[in-house]
């Protein structure tokens, strides 16, 4: 009985090693080339945050959510990249060494989930809309005498 509990006090010592080890919380830096502009972070249709200007961090909250980064600069085309949710590398040896328990606690804080640290975006600038108009070349006069 006793190496029974001994064994389930180990197990629910370890339980959430994700949560201890990686946290529930990440930051997430942006870049854009160039820099300045106004990027926001989006997940599941609401805003979670903005940095603004570029280059700069953003500390979120882990989920299993994939998160949208959409940045804006007059001048510049808007441009969005997605940061995908995935598995923290610390929830396989939690569910090793802390069993079902372990993963429950890090799923439900969310610890258990990553995103990229950074988000490189290159913006690419408008074309003018205006366009000049070009001349057009001469024509010959038909009515003018040929000459040789």
């Amino acid at each position: 009985m006793k190496r029974v509990f001994l064994l389930g006090s180990v197990a629910f010592a370890l339980a959430g090693c994700s949560t201890v080890t990686e946290g529930t919380r990440q930051n997430i830096s942006v870049n854009t080339t160039p820099p300045g502009a106004n990027c926001t972070f989006m997940r599941q249709g609401a805003s979670i945050g903005s940095v603004n200007p570029t280059p700069g961090t953003l500390k979120i909250r882990k989920l299993k959510y994939d998160i949208s980064v959409e940045c804006e600069k007059a001048g510049y085309q808007k441009v969005t990249a997605m940061n995908h949710s995935s598995v923290a590398a610390a929830t396989f040896g939690n569910i090793l060494i802390g069993g079902v328990a372990g993963w429950i606690v890090d799923s439900a804080t969310g610890s258990d989930n990553k995103y990229d640290a950074v988000v490189n975006l290159t913006m690419m600038p408008i074309a003018n809309s205006s366009v000049t108009p070009v001349a057009p070349k001469p024509v010959a006069d038909a009515s003018a005498p040929l000459t040789n």
